[in-house]
């Protein structure tokens, strides 16, 4: 695994701090938008989609600047011990994907996830048009929820209710955000 982030236990290089110039434009814009994760910078994150872009993953289906304002959410909360890393990053001018993991404490129950996550990206005009990430609900909900988790995580009630709780948090946080 590629770490956003440079271990010298491991030896292995950050891909943050790699040149650029020799991947496409789209493989180039994955990279600064894992990149500026890595780094909590959501404005740079956000400056990466399209306005018009469509956002979905197990918790949030997301269009055009709410996108930013989830990104901003999840970075300007994250606890000190969050960290992602990537890897297998590859685009061409119509589609591309990643795969990336992120290890955080859940601020809603205090536990600790490690969630191991495909992304699938499309592109318009050089910005990313849809950005799907896909990862396994029900392990997911077993880390961050516990015996909820385990016992409902593969129901669509939890889903259901996890959707809707994510969507009237980000909604708060963008409406204190805008008074």
């Amino acid at each position: 695994m590629n770490s956003s982030t440079f271990d010298s236990s491991s030896g292995k290089p950050d891909p943050c701090a790699a040149s650029t110039t020799q991947l496409h434009r789209n493989e180039a814009l994955i990279k600064r938008f894992y990149c500026a994760f890595s780094r909590r910078d959501a404005a740079t994150m956000a400056a990466c989609y399209a306005p018009d872009a469509v956002f979905r993953d197990p918790a949030f289906e997301l269009h055009g600047e709410r996108i930013g304002q989830m990104w901003t959410m999840l970075t300007s909360q994250a606890g000190p011990d969050f960290k992602i890393e990537f890897e297998n990053v590859q685009a061409d001018e119509q589609q591309g994907r990643a795969h990336w993991e992120a290890d955080y404490t859940f601020s809603m129950s205090g536990r600790a996830v490690h969630n191991v996550i495909e992304a699938r990206f499309t592109f318009e005009n050089g910005l990313i048009k849809t950005h799907v990430d896909d990862f396994n609900f029900w392990r997911w909900s077993r880390q961050a929820l516990g015996l909820p988790g385990v016992l409902l995580g593969w129901t669509p009630l939890l889903q259901n209710k996890v959707r809707e709780q994510a969507a009237k948090r980000l909604e708060r946080f963008a409406a204190r955000r805008a008074s």
